[in-house]
């Protein structure tokens, strides 16, 4: 299944609210994404859903969110 952009950012925002959520992509790292933040890999091209799950298992959420 594909993800697209906007599912993505939708679901940061929910998780993480829509003020805080860019912020978070564009600081924190994450070593699933090769060390880089959600926004580094995003630009570079990387699979959102990758991306996604790496946010997912970084933030511990539910199993239903994944």
């Amino acid at each position: 299944m594909v993800m697209r952009h906007t599912e993505f950012w939708a679901r940061m925002e929910h998780h993480l609210g829509a003020a805080y959520a860019r912020t978070w992509a564009r600081e924190h790292v994450i070593r699933q994404l090769g060390g880089r933040t959600v926004s580094q890999a995003l630009e570079e091209g990387e699979d959102v859903k990758r991306v996604w799950r790496a946010v997912w298992s970084t933030l511990d959420l539910p199993a239903s969110e994944r």
